[in-house]
Order: C-alpha cells, then sequence, then structure tokens
C-alpha cells in the first residue's frame, strides 16, 4: 500500500484595500436604502436603525450564504468568506448561518455607529467618536500580517480570501484610471 500525498488547495488571503471597497460597496448600499426611511431630523431614527439592520442582514448573512459565500459588495471586487477551521484542513467551506450572523453583528454595529455619525456630524460634531469602533474593529487586520483578521473574523472564525467568481470592479477601476493617466499624458 503505498501513502499518495495529496495537495492542499490554496486559498489566496485578500487584500486589505479590497475588502473595504466591498465592505464600502455593502455599507454604501445599506445606507442608502435605510436613509430613505430617516424623517430628515437630526437625531437617532429607530424605523431607519431598523431598516439597516434588516438590509445589513439580508445583504451580508443571508446572500452570503445561499451565493457561496459572496455579497454584493464581495461580489464585486471577486472575495468570498469562508469558514476559517475548514480553511486549515484544506476545505474551502462556506461558514454556518450563526457564524455569519455572529460575524455581521459585530462590523454591522460598528457601521450602524458610523451612519448615526453621518447623520449627526454637523449638529454635533463629536459624533465622529462613533467611529472607532470601526477603527479599532478592523484596525486588527493591519496589525495581523500574516492572516489579515479583523476582530469580528477571529469571533466568527471566517477569513476573506480571493474568488475567481465575481464582477472584478477593482480591477475595472483600474484599467479605467491607467487608460486616463495615459490619455492626460499624450
Amino acid at each position: 500500500m503505498t501513502i499518495i500525498k495529496v495537495p492542499e488547495k490554496h486559498f489566496p488571503k485578500a487584500e486589505i484595500g479590497r475588502r473595504a471597497m466591498g465592505l464600502g460597496i455593502d455599507f454604501l448600499v445599506t445606507w442608502l436604502i435605510s436613509s430613505v426611511f430617516g424623517s430628515g431630523e437630526y437625531g437617532v431614527q429607530f424605523l431607519q436603525i431598523f431598516v439597516f439592520i434588516l438590509v445589513w442582514l439580508i445583504l451580508r448573512v443571508i446572500l452570503p450564504y445561499n451565493n457561496k459565500g459572496q455579497s454584493l459588495g464581495r461580489w464585486a471586487v471577486d472575495l468570498k468568506v469562508l469558514d476559517l477551521p475548514e480553511l486549515e484542513f484544506g476545505r474551502g467551506r462556506i461558514p454556518s448561518l450563526l457564524s455569519l450572523a455572529k460575524r455581521e453583528a459585530i462590523i454591522g454595529l460598528c457601521l450602524l455607529l458610523v451612519s448615526i455619525a453621518i447623520a449627526n456630524i454637523m449638529r454635533n460634531p463629536t459624533a465622529i467618536l462613533l467611529v472607532i469602533p470601526l477603527v479599532i474593529d478592523c484596525g486588527a487586520a493591519f496589525s495581523d500580517t500574516q492572516a489579515r483578521l479583523a476582530l469580528h473574523d477571529r469571533f466568527a472564525g471566517t477569513m476573506i480570501v480571493s474568488s475567481r467568481r465575481g464582477y472584478s470592479l477593482d480591477l475595472k477601476i483600474k484599467r479605467l484610471v491607467e487608460t486616463m493617466r495615459q490619455n492626460m499624458r499624450r
């Protein structure tokens, strides 16, 4: 009997910039939808917060669970979320619904505070302090040079990796910028 070594699959880690673009797209879509339900007054709008949470859970938990780990923003920049313990065994599995919910509850709360800060920054400049939880959460990915895991990734046991399936928005923007630079040099 011979032992055959099975090669492990390699899942390339996602760059911080692409992760930020994917998160930004999802936040922008969620924020725009929830802002329709605001009354236009300063302060906390409970209906707007409820709609933000609902859209965030649909966009970042239900959609990735049913779409191979990709939300709208992750699909746009060719990323997907995978289960970290499964990656250690060379298998790329989508996290469970509970893991996705834990992960997105943390980052969703941070972004909800950012949306409240955006809505109230003109009347109360100290609202900018509501951005601090997001900086702390995502700042952990900058300090972790090896795995690039943010705090919400560590808590839920997930990891963002590059994918071959998507729209490649980041690459299309890079090509457009490069074309514009070349045209301006002429």
